[in-house]
């Protein structure tokens, strides 16, 4: 049994109507009969989260159960202000959820607009209707471009060739026929035809697949990976560090178990980098709501990640650098072909297709049909054949094939017509050739002898914000590859209009292997005449060489590269399968808004990586300070007040803003190491420094009230420090950048002069010697801090 036939015997419950007698379809009352018992295409294709998902995501997390216990002991056993920590938890998850929420019903909206919706023959009549509309038994209607949503039986067949290659990784389309079985994931290549509709909803092959081609999921996201992989780093150091301070604590502060375990939790909960994950979220979210507004779909969140790490970007020419339409400019007979027999060939064929592509669109408008010509046999175009043909009964009685598509592909090489051809191509027009065929359609090569007949010039429409985004491409360091199944040299010209320059170079003779495609790829910038396989071969070459691609197209001949891309981008009013696939729909259909995502990606990346040093040299000096409290069998010098206070001016406050910020800078690999290479040394400085500071200071003070003078001395040097890491992570400066600097500045400085504000943070600056000798220390680890961040930029680049 061959793989076309393969499973193709009928269940006898879903009879399907004998060959060439089309079917009606359901009636009005069987669609309601089939409702009702409950036989409806209804797998829920989801964009987001669910309310209640998103709610558990931000609540129920390992770090906030961690803090959620620390807090519930410190209402017990401490004043209010040392819960403080427990109502910043409180608001940075609520924060996560109204943001994450925002960012649902922004892609929900968006899904419904982008909705593929099947045309399924109901009463005789074809209609579209939403995919969970569809019912058992359904006739659906399907030509090139559209995906197959639920498992069938071949009904009607017109050179139906569909590709199952994302379910078989068969490469070959497979021609189908009456009777044959078409399994949901699959998608139309050539051809229309119709199904009946054998296995709906959950028991859809597709289903069984989790439909996870075109569902909204967290899919690997090196940002998350990295994340996660801190925050096991940090519970590991946690354990045994908090082990060491509960027991040093309840030691040393025997005769006071309140303050002891006041002080055990204002060591630990600092090391809990609470905010990170919560700032990710946010950053993430308000990215898809601010491309929401352009009318961008992020099918998949990690998408807007993934394009900024991009550095090249494969177009697909037709859809993308240009409009869909084309037109017509000029017909030419050859061979001594009379003009008028020519153009009723052309408007025959035109009527031939009933699912016309837009070459044959613009033949169709500019030749009109001619009623005498009626259609024995067609041949549908597809990619992978680069032409498309149709035999006649001429009205006169005379039969006729005829075949229409690439010259170069239907002529022997050497042929006269393609030197004009060529000259042509040069210009950026598009040409086919109408051939007269000596074979019929169904010979294994219909194009072998075929006699040329005339030459049809298309030009096409040029976008008219690709030059801008082209160049926005190469300014960036994104290198642009045109990857199309024109002509070559048609497609250079049309590239180099828009200012992209580079050699052209004809797919089919490049030479074959990944190694080699991906030298040519390195050296060309256009390229014509790929086949579909071809377009997924070449995505296959550039990763093999260690590039991050994106993948833009919108035609069927797009599906497969845009599968296998880093980032696949389609365009709204691209195929059902094109859309299906991509991670990215430009719903407005303008090339101009890869540059938004592009940019708001880069924001993303390069802000997180910024605020996660901040949060990462808090864990660092926190599990420090309490390893060296244990050591010296010391009190812990901060209790959670003073902490909670630290956290909120130096990272909590300035981390949402740059988080939020604009930032240009190209997205770079191996985010846990750029992180934990600048948060090491800057959390162990941090940490050394303050407690040199509470040494000098124990030493200092003495008698009642000493820990808390010992504890605001720590608290002065670890503030400037803090700061400090704050002014260089803030660089490079603009006024609102200072500004921020200098606020949480200022507001440092307005607790330590207000009285009640003092009281309340228990915070209160004994005599003048001590407190300068704070500042001294800060400033010694700060100069030190910028000449340790500066060696590690040079001894460990990125």
């Amino acid at each position: 049994m061959t793989h076309t036939d393969a499973g193709a015997e009928l269940d006898p419950v879903h009879p399907v109507s004998p060959p060439g007698a089309p079917s009606a379809g359901l009636t009005g009352a069987q669609v309601a009969e089939r409702v009702a018992r409950g036989q409806v295409n209804d797998v829920p294709v989801r964009s987001s989260r669910s309310l209640g998902e998103i709610v558990r995501a931000n609540v129920f997390t390992r770090f906030n159960a961690i803090i959620g216990v620390l807090w519930l002991i410190m209402l017990f056993v401490a004043p209010i202000q040392d819960s403080l920590f427990g109502f910043v938890i409180l608001a940075n998850t609520g924060i996560g959820i109204v943001q994450e929420w925002r960012a649902k019903q922004t892609l929900d909206s968006l899904a419904v607009i982008g909705e593929a919706r099947p045309t399924v023959r109901r009463d005789g009549t074809a209609v579209e209707v939403a995919t969970n509309e569809i019912v058992l038994d359904d006739l659906m209607e399907i030509g090139p471009g559209d995906k197959i949503v639920v498992d069938g039986v071949c009904a009607e067949a017109d050179g139906l060739e569909i590709d199952e290659s994302l379910l078989t990784g068969e490469a070959d389309p497979v021609v189908k026929h009456p009777g044959d079985r078409v399994m949901s994931g699959s998608f139309v290549v050539a051809g229309g035809g119709a199904f009946t509709a054998t296995k709906v909803g959950r028991e859809a092959y597709a289903a069984q697949l989790a439909e996870e081609a075109s569902r909204f999921t967290l899919v690997h996201s090196e940002l998350r990976s990295g994340i996660s992989t801190i925050l096991k780093y940090v519970t590991w150091m946690m354990i045994p560090a908090a082990i060491g301070l509960v027991v040093t604590q309840l030691v040393v502060k025997n005769n006071d178990l309140k303050d002891a375990v006041a002080r055990t939790v204002g060591g630990i909960v600092p090391m809990v980098p609470e905010g990170l994950v919560l700032l990710t979220s946010v950053a993430f979210a308000i990215g898809v709501i601010r491309l929401g507004r352009k009318q961008c779909l992020v099918q998949e969140l990690p998408a807007i990640e993934g394009l900024a790490r991009v550095d090249t970007v494969c177009l697909d020419k037709t859809g993308t650098l240009t409009e869909g339409g084309m037109d017509v400019t000029e017909l030419r007979a050859l061979d001594g072909y009379d003009e008028t027999y020519v153009r009723k060939v052309l408007g025959a064929l035109g009527e031939s297709d009933p699912r016309p592509n837009a070459s044959l669109q613009a033949i169709i408008d500019a030749y009109p049909d001619s009623e005498e010509w009626r259609c024995i046999e067609s041949l549908p175009f597809s990619s992978a054949r680069k032409y498309s043909g149709a035999a006649f009964s001429e009205g006169d009685g005379e039969a006729s094939t005829w075949l229409l598509g690439a010259p170069d592909v239907l002529l022997a090489p050497g042929d006269p017509a393609l030197a004009e051809t060529e000259r042509l191509n040069e210009q950026g027009l598009r040409i086919l050739l109408l051939a007269r065929a000596t074979r019929d359609l169904d010979d294994p090569e219909p194009a072998r002898g075929a006699r040329p007949t005339a030459l049809v010039v298309l030009e096409q429409r040029l976008r008219p914000d690709a030059a801008d985004t082209l160049r926005y491409f190469a300014e960036q360091k994104v290198r642009a590859k045109v990857i199309s199944g024109d002509n070559a040299v048609s497609v250079g010209a049309v590239a180099a209009k828009l200012g992209l320059s580079g050699s052209a170079v004809d797919a089919r003779r490049m030479p074959p292997g990944p190694q080699g495609m991906a030298r040519a790829l390195d050296e060309g910038t256009v390229f014509g005449r790929v086949t579909p396989q071809q377009k997924r071969d070449m995505v296959g070459a550039l990763q093999s060489h260690g590039h991050t691609v994106a993948m833009t197209g919108d035609g069927v001949n797009d599906v497969l590269a845009l599968k296998d891309a880093d980032i696949g981008v389609s365009m709204g009013s691209g195929s059902e399968a094109t859309r299906a696939v991509a991670q990215i729909v430009l719903l407005n259909n303008s090339f101009s808004t890869l540059p938004s995502v592009v940019a708001e990606g880069r924001r993303v990346i390069g802000n997180i990586t910024r605020v996660a040093t901040l949060f990462l040299v808090k864990t660092v000096y926190s599990v420090l300070l309490a390893v060296l409290v244990v050591l010296w069998q010391v009190e812990y010098p901060f209790l959670p007040r003073h902490l909670t206070l630290l956290s909120t001016l130096t990272i909590g406050i300035p981390a949402f803003f740059l988080a939020l910020a604009p930032n240009k800078e190209r997205a770079r690999p191996h985010f846990v190491r750029m992180v934990m290479r600048y948060s090491i040394p800057g959390g162990v400085l941090a940490g050394a420094a303050t407690f040199v500071t509470y040494l000098i200071a124990r030493h200092y003070y003495t008698g009642p009230g000493a820990l808390d003078a010992e504890t605001s001395a720590a608290t002065l040097t670890l503030f400037l420090i803090s700061m400090w890491v704050l002014a260089i992570i803030a660089r490079p400066y603009t006024w609102w950048r200072v500004a921020l600097v200098a606020s949480m500045g200022v507001a440092f400085l307005f607790v330590l002069v207000v009285p009640a504000l003092q009281s309340f943070f228990a915070l209160k600056l004994v005599g003048v010697a001590m407190p300068w000798t704070a500042v001294a220390v800060a400033v010694v680890a700060a100069a030190a801090l910028e000449f340790l961040w500066k060696w590690v930029d040079r001894r460990f680049p990125v």
